[in-house]
């Protein structure tokens, strides 16, 4: 008989997907990395995984235990997996602009979960970095996965998800591209790539009211670039240690409304029902367009599952409120 021993062991192994609608005006061949096919449904059950096993190993985790994270809502989602197969309690703090689907999702897995403001410094403390932060050290026991700077984000993918789009690829792909949050994923995945074949280009995608784009063109850290946004899951208004900037080639950013319209237009012309940041990638891809010829053959990750953006992305009604689509 074949199966798995316990739901974490189905981590990784996604599939690659070739877009054809999108893509069309594009001289190369665009292939996804389709993370929700991962048992959370987003990228981050990789790292999760690997950030508690790395943790259990150091002694940091014990039997028992409590997790501490700030999160967006999909490493949340991988950390509550991990936790509840390995016995520990699991408290996620998220910012008040990710969805309501992400918070009762984490909810119903478990999670203990505390809502911050999103429209505060990371160093207030009411923010979910400090709230994470102060609660792994009031509570007894407690260990803090802290995604941003824990390597063994970074680590996960260079591991697993790195090496298996270079096989998928038969060693042919050109171009990575990715949004851009903790760093784990582009760093991971982009180092391993071009451990394999150094001429192979790392685009990240950026939004606006992030810093990742101009601090790499020009090691300026410009507060002048930071304001509230709506795209979920890309961008930081700080630096995190899972950023390798030296492995990146460029970035561009896209629009909170393109990233939106482009969410849609993925599950209405691909068939491809995907969170915020697919979006996001898929126009930044549409963008890089002169960066590419007949022979490149481009990866584009795609990050998370639609169901968690479906009262916002996916309705007609916040979409208008928020000006991205017209009354047509």
């Amino acid at each position: 008989m074949k199966y798995a021993k316990n739901i974490l062991e189905t981590i990784g192994n996604t599939p690659l997907v070739k877009l054809n609608r999108l893509t069309a005006d594009l001289p190369c061949m665009v292939l996804a990395k389709y993370e929700t096919f991962n048992p959370g449904n987003s990228v981050k059950d990789r790292m999760a995984l690997q950030m508690i096993e790395d943790a259990e190993e150091k002694g940091l985790l014990k039997p028992g235990g409590t997790i501490v994270e700030g999160t967006s809502g999909n490493t949340g989602m991988g950390l509550a997996m991990a936790a509840t197969v390995k016995g520990y309690k699991l408290i996620c703090v998220i910012s008040d602009k990710q969805s309501k689907e992400k918070i009762d999702i984490l909810k119903a897995m478990g999670s203990e979960v505390y809502v911050c403001p999103t429209d505060v410094s990371p160093e207030d403390p009411r923010s979910y970095y400090s709230t994470a932060k102060r609660l792994a050290k009031e509570i007894q026991g407690a260990w803090y996965a802290n995604q941003y700077d824990n390597l063994s984000n970074t680590k996960a993918h260079f591991s697993s998800t790195g090496p298996e789009i270079w096989e998928q690829t038969d060693g042919k792909i050109t171009h990575f591209v990715s949004g851009v949050g903790t760093g784990g994923t582009i760093s991971g995945v982009g180092s391993y790539l071009k451990s394999k074949n150094p001429d192979i280009k790392i685009w990240g995608i950026d939004t606006y009211g992030s810093v990742f784009k101009k601090y790499h063109e020009t090691g300026i850290f410009d507060k002048n670039e930071i304001y509230p946004y709506i795209t979920e899951g890309i961008g930081e208004d700080i630096l995190p240690k899972n950023v390798n900037f030296e492995i990146i080639d460029g970035f561009t950013k896209v629009t909170d409304k393109d990233a939106a319209v482009y969410t849609q237009r993925l599950a209405r012309e691909e068939a491809m029902f995907l969170g915020n940041s697919a979006g996001a990638a898929i126009k930044g891809v549409l963008q890089l367009k002169e960066h590419f010829t007949k022979d490149d053959v481009v990866v584009v990750l795609f990050h998370d599952h639609g169901s968690r953006y479906v009262g916002k992305m996916f309705n007609d009604e916040w979409m208008r409120e928020k000006g991205f689509i017209d009354e047509s």
